[in-house]
């Protein structure tokens, strides 16, 4: 059973959605979606991850059902703080962390600001360094341009985009579409989700990049090779790697950008058997 509730946090003062499953005394898994997604990204992986941890998957702010105040700055630390109160409010002290597109820097830079409360990481199809590719670079250019930007977050432009980043197409009908399509209906909405694909700093990625590599914890990788939103991500993880040796790798050959659409099961069983095979010993 996958349910889904509404946490106030009163010193950032917003609402966020949570999607939660597995047993309340587990081990803590936490996944972070990315543009333009949600918790519903990762209905699939969830299941076969939950029959052992207590997984938490999070409508980031401006995203889902979770709250979109436009004056946000939708920065580094406006995220790290939302993520910080909403686990002090669950009372949770250490959790494994999964990410994926911009939730992987969002989630990176809580992880370095924190890394004692990190028991082990996983990195799927996203952004990390702060030299840009030209894709990345291309789309935050698409999130300025006048007209451009209007498509972008319209229910034509998020079907497009959705649908740019899966190799099985056909799974993407418009009821599987509708949940994605659905926190953007108003203007206010859509200009908060451009916000987002443009506040995240040079200075944030740098900090990660510098950091991350010391954060000594079972870490895993997994991607869809045929990515054409990040086409760049085979030499990402590759970096990671020569960063983290310690980081186990391996991807998906026909799965895209997506890959929890593509191989949503599949991805969830693949993480829960790194959740196995790495046990944490220390509680602290």
């Amino acid at each position: 059973m996958i349910d889904g509730r509404t946490i106030w946090l009163p010193e950032n003062r917003l609402t966020l959605h949570v999607v939660e499953a597995g047993p309340a005394d587990a081990e803590v898994v936490l996944l972070l979606h990315g543009w333009p997604t949600s918790s519903y990204l990762y209905r699939d992986v969830i299941p076969p991850l939950a029959q052992r941890y207590r997984v938490l998957a999070l409508d980031l702010p401006g995203f889902g059902r979770s709250d979109k105040p436009l004056g946000a700055s939708y920065g580094f630390r406006f995220f790290e703080a939302c993520i910080e109160e909403l686990l002090s409010r669950l009372a949770i002290e250490r959790l494994t962390l999964a990410v994926h597109d911009l939730g992987g820097p969002i989630g990176l830079y809580w992880a370095v600001e924190h890394p004692e409360r990190l028991e082990r990481l996983i990195l799927l199809n996203t952004v990390i360094y702060p030299e840009f590719s030209w894709a990345v670079k291309l789309f935050v250019a698409m999130t300025r341009i006048p007209g451009v930007r209007e498509w972008l977050v319209s229910p034509s432009g998020l079907r497009w985009s959705m649908r740019f980043g899966v190799v099985n197409k056909e799974r993407l009908t418009d009821e599987r579409l509708a949940p994605y399509l659905a926190p953007f209906e108003g203007p206010n909405a859509r200009r908060v989700l451009l916000k987002t694909g443009s506040s995240l700093s040079i200075r944030g990625f740098a900090r990660i990049a510098a950091a991350f590599g010391s954060l000594n914890v079972p870490t895993r990788i997994v991607y869809g090779e045929r990515d054409r939103i990040l086409p760049e991500v085979a030499e990402t993880m590759a970096r990671v790697r020569r960063q983290m040796p310690h980081a186990e790798v391996s991807s998906f050959p026909d799965a895209a950008h997506f890959l929890q659409e593509d191989k949503g099961r599949e991805l969830g069983q693949l993480l829960a058997r790194f959740l196995d095979d790495n046990p944490i010993t220390d509680r602290r």
